[in-house]
């Protein structure tokens, strides 16, 4: 099974199983992704620890105090308002901004892959807060760094809407699945949504 039940965190899962286009799959263990630990409960963290988790990597500037060591690899700059003048107010939470981001800020990206790649045996949880968007920003380019078919990438990043409903609600904001797809409805057009622009 996927999804990892680590209580106080909702949007967990094992990237193990993926098909790759050698006809292979992705190894089960080595990279779990999700929302913040910041939540999670002692058996949470106890539930971390039996996965194998040894390396947390953190994506959020704004990191919080997960009360365990943590590796913090900020994506975003914020400092960057040209960047985000044009990407954020809703755009940076959607894969519209991803081509973008890495186009504008690829050793960004590429310190995370590094952190991952340098990481210490064990098991590694990359997470923002969500673990959606900058989470799933990395998460595709890892998996496609390692051969995955599209189409399971796809799906992958497709499992956050269904998880994200209680964080939502555990962080106040309400669910954010009908704004998210009103918002990418006008910009979206032809081949069933494919071509999207900003």
């Amino acid at each position: 099974m996927r999804h990892l039940d680590w209580p106080g965190c909702f949007n967990v899962r094992d990237l193990g199983g993926l098909p790759t286009h050698d006809g292979g799959s992705t190894a089960w263990g080595a990279i779990v992704r999700g929302d913040a630990p910041d939540r999670l409960t002692a058996e949470g963290w106890s539930a971390l620890a039996a996965a194998g988790i040894r390396t947390v990597i953190d994506l959020r500037h704004e990191c919080g105090d997960a009360g365990r060591p943590v590796v913090p690899v900020p994506l975003d700059d914020p400092g960057d308002t040209e960047f985000w003048r044009r990407w954020g107010g809703g755009l940076d939470c959607t894969p519209l901004y991803y081509g973008a981001f890495l186009e504008t800020f690829p050793s960004r990206v590429g310190r995370v892959i590094a952190a991952v790649a340098d990481a210490p045996a064990g098991g590694v949880l990359v997470h923002c807060e969500g673990g959606r968007d900058r989470t799933g920003l990395v998460v595709m380019v890892l998996l496609a760094l390692v051969g995955v078919r599209a189409e399971a990438i796809a799906a992958d990043y497709a499992l956050s809407t269904e998880r994200l409903e209680p964080v939502w609600a555990e962080l106040g904001v309400g669910d954010q699945t009908g704004k998210i797809a009103a918002f990418l409805a006008p910009r979206c057009n032809g081949a069933g949504g494919r071509r999207c622009r900003a």
